[in-house]
């Protein structure tokens, strides 16, 4: 027996502490958007002049290619550590452990530099038979270059968190699902890509477009070993005209339009592989500010 209550008539509750909190929010608003407007030391006409700079333009394409090759090879590294992870092998269990227990305890910066540096430790790079002749040599300063360096440093980091993250993802999947899948005479092979991957898809998209993200503030970090990214080249051009915070507050603008634009991307590839889970699919990037519709209560 459904009864229905009518709350038309009903006194709606008041809420002064957000009233409160409203205002106290615009005056601090309205105080942030009068220091940007009356403060000469911003120096807008010197960020309009460099913003859309060639020079800067030609960082901003050294950033966005890091972040691909990075996060790809992140991408695959992350894959055969999780498969070695999941392993019933107790050796590749304990090396893929060891991996990203050490890639992860330390601090990307200091593995970019520990990779630029690596001639201190091995002049020269042979490759040929373990304990046996070598092949192929070549000189440890000319083969590591900034970029190759870079790509190392961030994508052997990224492998580590993609390993975490694909092996989550990968457990998320109830194993009676291939069970059955097997009982239906269905290969190994087939299970995961058809009924696993799918699935796991939709916890691992989700951590993945963040680690994207991540990914490209993090290589903002290879300016110490001297690559002609984004933050390199604007610290390339105030070092020159001193004008630090004009150029600084150029990196920030192109800094946030492109997370923007990856925002936007990860939100609809997250509402892609939510199809089927109505319950849990996450909203649209610009539906924020949508409320649930209020109405009668039934019980």
């Amino acid at each position: 027996m459904s009864t229905e209550i009518d709350v038309a008539g009903a006194a709606r509750t008041r809420h002064p502490l957000r009233w409160v909190a409203s205002a106290v929010l615009l005056v601090l608003a309205a105080q942030l958007v009068s220091l940007l407007v009356t403060n000469p030391n911003f120096q807008w006409d010197v960020v309009g002049r460099y913003v859309n700079a060639q020079l800067i333009g030609q960082g901003i394409v050294t950033t966005l290619l890091l972040t691909v090759i990075a996060m790809a090879v992140g991408v695959v590294v992350g894959v055969l550590l999780a498969i070695g992870r999941l392993s019933e092998n107790p050796v590749a269990r304990a090396a893929c452990g060891l991996y990203v227990w050490f890639f992860r305890g330390t601090p990307v910066l200091v593995q970019l530099v520990l990779w630029y540096n690596l001639s201190y430790l091995l002049p020269e790079i042979s490759f040929g038979i373990p304990f046996g002749p070598a092949f192929l040599s070549a000189d440890t300063n000319v083969l590591i270059t900034p970029l190759l360096a870079a790509i190392l440093g961030l994508g052997l980091n990224e492998g580590a968190y993609m390993a975490e993250i694909i092996r989550g993802g990968l457990m998320s999947v109830d194993p009676g699902q291939t069970e059955a899948a097997s009982a239906l005479g269905m290969g190994s092979a087939r299970t995961f890509r058809r009924i696993v991957l799918p699935q796991a898809m939709r916890f691992i998209i989700p951590p993945t477009g963040s680690q994207v993200i991540s990914m490209l503030k993090a290589t903002s970090l290879v300016s110490v070993i001297a690559l002609a990214d984004l933050l390199y080249t604007v610290q390339s051009i105030y070092n020159r005209t001193f004008q630090t915070i004009p150029l600084l507050i150029v990196a920030c603008v192109w800094y946030l339009v492109i997370t923007s634009i990856l925002y936007v991307g990860q939100s609809f590839i997250e509402r892609h592989y939510a199809r089927g889970t109505r319950r849990n699919a996450p909203q649209g990037f610009w539906l924020f500010r949508r409320r649930p519709s209020s109405g009668g209560v039934t019980s």
